[in-house]
């Protein structure tokens, strides 16, 4: 079955309801679509692949969109594996096709696939004529490999652009926007954005910088919905614009370990403080309950972080240990930052947390807070300070 998705542009993408977890990391609760297009002209091509446990499904698409056509070019905007999965077969089926992509991806043709014929390399801001159309080429390396791209179709105003504005989520039933109920995809592009991309807002500034000056009426992304509306298109570029930025909303994340829950009583008695200074957004995640992929994302979302430990070895909580590491990877910045540290008989983890904000990357806000043992009135005081501090930031 055809999936035109507009004149002469076809998808031919596949959705992965059964793999737990995207990269071995992040959990896949809506699924997940590789998507891939075909653009017919006088000369056809292809733009990008699929995981290669899809090309069943993405072959028989493709013969169908081609009805018989020749295949002249596939383009590779991207060649992590879940989009270049299925290049080696595509070869045998399709032996003249030629293959474009920059000199990095070529490099990594040759790596991934043995492929070292057939190839066409492009560079920044080069053009392919297909007939009534023309093709251009962006590069847009780290977003998130070196050899990214994005690719402009100026007649159609389609942009090709990889995983760039992509989100986790199957397409189900429908391909574009407007065929969606698109209310779940938002928080999956922020987490996905978060958890893929986060490390490499620089890059994805550059390149929102190289785009500002194309018109763009249809974004073709390799994973989620085909972006058709103005105003969600408007949307989309905002969101990677602005969490590449670490521009948060305003809100508070509380993310705290607890052993015995004398940690997370101190959670929940700040995020009551918070509440009576005005803050509605307030969310807590106990880490060793909440996956990190969602709290990587509200922190990604909101203003304000505030994370709490006890003392554990000496050390941090484990699982505050790995989040901070997670936060550290992706160079988080630009958050008003607080702590607080609970202990029994020698205190470390507001020390260790202390030591987490000597990079500089965030604005520590209030004295942080620690408690000995229990909530003392001393305690809820310094909590109440502390709440009272940072509502006064975010807000």
């Amino acid at each position: 079955m055809k999936k035109e998705i507009k004149k002469d542009l076809f998808y031919l993408g596949v959705n992965d309801r059964i793999k737990h977890k995207f990269e071995a990391l992040w959990p896949l609760p809506y699924g997940v679509s590789y998507n891939s297009y075909l653009l017919r002209d006088e000369k056809n091509v292809l733009f990008d692949t699929v995981d290669s446990d899809y090309s069943g499904l993405f072959f028989r698409n493709l013969k169908e969109a081609l009805e018989g056509r020749k295949l002249d070019y596939l383009v590779i905007n991207h060649m992590e594996p879940d989009h270049s999965g299925s290049i080696s077969l595509l070869k045998t089926y399709y032996p003249e096709v030629q293959i474009v992509g920059n000199a990095r991806t070529i490099d990594m043709l040759n790596g991934y696939y043995g492929i070292t014929e057939g190839l066409v390399c492009v560079k920044d801001c080069d053009e392919l004529p297909i007939g009534k159309r023309v093709l251009k080429f962006f590069l847009t390396p780290m977003i998130h490999w070196p050899e990214t791209m994005m690719t402009y179709e100026p007649t159609g105003k389609m942009l090709f652009s990889g995983d760039a504005f992509g989100c986790f989520g199957s397409l189900d039933g429908g391909i574009t926007d407007a065929q969606l109920n698109v209310g779940k995809y938002w928080n999956e592009m922020i987490r996905y954005y978060s958890n893929i991309v986060g490390k490499y807002g620089n890059p994805v500034q550059k390149a929102l910088c190289r785009l500002a000056g194309l018109e763009v009426n249809v974004i073709c992304s390799t994973h989620g919905p085909v972006w058709t509306e103005e105003e969600n298109i408007t949307k989309v570029i905002s969101i990677y614009d602005r969490l590449s930025k670490c521009e948060g909303e305003n809100g508070v994340v509380i993310a705290y370990g607890s052993m015995y829950g004398h940690t997370e009583y101190v959670a929940e008695t700040l995020a009551y403080e918070l509440s009576q200074q005005g803050v509605k957004n307030i969310i807590l995640h106990n880490v060793s309950f909440t996956d990190s992929s969602y709290i990587i994302r509200d922190i990604f979302k909101y203003k304000g972080l505030i994370i709490g430990s006890p003392t554990y070895n000496n050390q941090l909580f484990p699982k505050v240990e790995s989040l901070l590491s997670q936060i550290q990877g992706r160079d988080v910045k630009n958050k008003y930052f607080s702590y607080f540290g609970t202990f029994t008989w020698a205190g470390a983890a507001v020390k260790r947390l202390a030591a987490f904000t000597e990079s500089g990357c965030f604005e520590v806000v209030g004295e942080p807070v620690e408690m000995k043992q229990g909530m003392f009135e001393s305690v809820e005081e310094n909590i109440r300070l502390l709440a009272k501090s940072m509502a006064e930031k975010i807000k």
